[in-house]
């Protein structure tokens, strides 16, 4: 079968009153609307990865996350949606949530481990898979050198030059394949990373980790609200205030906090005037399902 889906992703400038005042545009590429669940970097972390597999003769996608995780959501989607079999190995005890709902709806097969064996993926693949010569091995995230390859291909979309470019980090490997994109473009786009982790500077080594050359960027380390999948009243609050202004559905695991990340520093004069800045949107609305209560109860 031909791994394919057609990219629509299209650049919206987001109108505010601090960006007027300011002197600055914004603008935000929406990788939200490439696939209904296969959206985000996750396409663009998949293509070559699937195109791999297809290449090594395999057939059986065996990935990794956690019981949110968008990851394990994309790849069943992808799975079926291409003709595979998939298996996602889940951190944690069994549970069932929208997430896995959906998972299971597409195919995936899931089971799940205690964490202290999660933290050895190849040594869980081989307890469960090392006699399946169909088996592929896909990390959490997708992270790996092709990952960061079809997220390269991002720049190559952009139709005007930015002097700043923003995208949440989880594995780095967007973040790595957007730079390598620019620096085959030879754009001088100023990078800037949010990790959404806390003491998220070991970002940087993962993100060096799939560079084809050496890059400056900036790395964000102060927008993690308390960390992965953390929140504070005032996170939910921009959220609800940015969805409700622009109509873009962001979630408070990664668009949230690098939209937030991006207001604040517009506000203390990071930019200057004159500048266009591009948010990326990484997809993962269905990250949503998760945290429920906490727009409910806020």
């Amino acid at each position: 079968m031909d791994i394919h889906l057609d990219i629509y992703s299209p650049v919206h400038q987001i109108h505010d009153q601090l960006f007027i005042d300011k002197g600055v545009q914004v603008f935000i590429k929406r990788d939200d609307m490439i696939h209904p669940i296969i959206s985000g970097n996750k396409w663009r972390k998949l293509k070559y990865v699937l195109l791999q597999a297809q290449a090594e003769g395999k057939t059986h996608l065996v990935t990794f996350g956690g019981a949110y995780s968008n990851h394990l959501l994309a790849t069943a989607a992808a799975a079926a949606r291409f003709g595979f079999k998939a298996t996602g190995i889940v951190r944690g005890e069994e549970m069932q949530n929208d997430t896995l709902f959906l998972c299971r709806l597409h195919g995936m097969h899931l089971i799940f481990t205690d964490r202290e064996s999660y933290r050895d993926k190849p040594a869980l693949f081989d307890r469960y898979f090392a006699g399946d010569a169909d088996a592929f091995f896909i990390d959490e995230g997708g992270a790996s050198a092709l990952a960061a390859k079809g997220c390269s291909e991002l720049v190559a979309e952009l139709e005007q030059n930015y002097d700043h470019i923003f995208c949440a980090c989880g594995t780095g490997t967007t973040a790595a394949g957007i730079i390598n994109g620019l620096m085959d473009a030879g754009l001088n786009a100023q990078f800037n990373a949010l990790p959404v982790f806390k003491n998220g500077g070991f970002i940087k080594e993962e993100i060096d980790r799939y560079l084809t050359a050496p890059a400056n960027y900036d790395l964000h380390t102060g927008y993690h609200f308390g960390g992965y999948g953390k929140t504070t009243p005032i996170l939910i609050q921009f959220i609800q205030a940015f969805i409700s202004r622009t109509g873009i559905l962001i979630e408070p695991v990664y668009t949230g906090k690098m939209l937030y990340a991006l207001y604040d520093l517009a506000a203390k004069d990071h930019f200057k005037p004159g500048s266009k800045i591009l948010a990326i949107h990484t997809g993962g609305i269905w990250g949503l399902l998760g945290m429920k209560e906490k727009f409910n109860r806020d």
